[in-house]
């Protein structure tokens, strides 16, 4: 009876590691479809008489496939860079466009991250993950000496979130991750973390 139990447990906690993510995973599906479903649905509504399910998510997927196309041609690029123009000479709209956008930017190219790192962060004795992002950062003191700081992007689970830390070379712990990996990391709130991490020369 007590051995029934036992397996009875082991496999119901199982089903629930299972189930959960992939239950969350699937609401999280459902609710970003009926929120952009929702956007165009009222002029469909109007132009049927009708809801029709999933229309409103299908016109929102075309529409950015025509952004991204429009944006990859000569004249697209000019009317983009003049609207991100005006985007950021708007103060209010500058803070939040500008930041966004090199997340974005860097997110869609690999390159903007050079390694996936560890550093002793935000205080002594803790130390949190991060992607340095850039390596030719010169700090002049007023004696005249100079020190190269290295960028370092810490972000939060929500990835597009997070802290630009400048730190020394020697404060920096170099991973054998790849980025890709290190995205995942992030993602999964360090469960996807390996066991052992080895540290590397830059």
């Amino acid at each position: 009876m007590i051995s029934l139990k036992s397996s009875f447990r082991q496999k119901f906690i199982t089903g629930m590691i299972v189930s959960i993510p992939a239950l969350v995973s699937a609401f999280v599906l459902v609710w970003l479809f009926h929120i952009v479903d929702g956007f165009a649905s009222p002029i469909y509504d109007r132009a049927f008489g009708r809801h029709i399910e999933g229309l409103g998510f299908v016109s929102f997927i075309i529409f950015v496939f025509f952004v991204g196309l429009f944006a990859t041609n000569v004249i697209g690029k000019k009317v983009i860079g003049s609207i991100e123009r005006l985007l950021l000479a708007i103060p209010v709209l500058k803070s939040v466009y500008s930041p966004m956008k090199s997340i974005m930017d860097a997110f869609s190219n690999s390159s903007s991250f050079k390694k996936f790192v560890i550093v002793e962060y935000p205080r002594p004795g803790v130390y949190a993950f991060g992607f340095l992002t850039k390596d030719n950062t010169i700090k002049t003191f007023t004696d005249g000496s100079s020190q190269k700081l290295f960028a370092v992007y810490i972000p939060t689970n929500h990835l597009y979130f997070g802290e630009i830390a400048l730190f020394s070379e020697k404060d920096i712990f170099y991973t054998d991750i790849a980025i890709e990996d290190g995205v995942k990391i992030i993602l999964s709130g360090g469960i996807a973390t390996p066991q052992f991490l080895k540290e590397v020369k830059k």
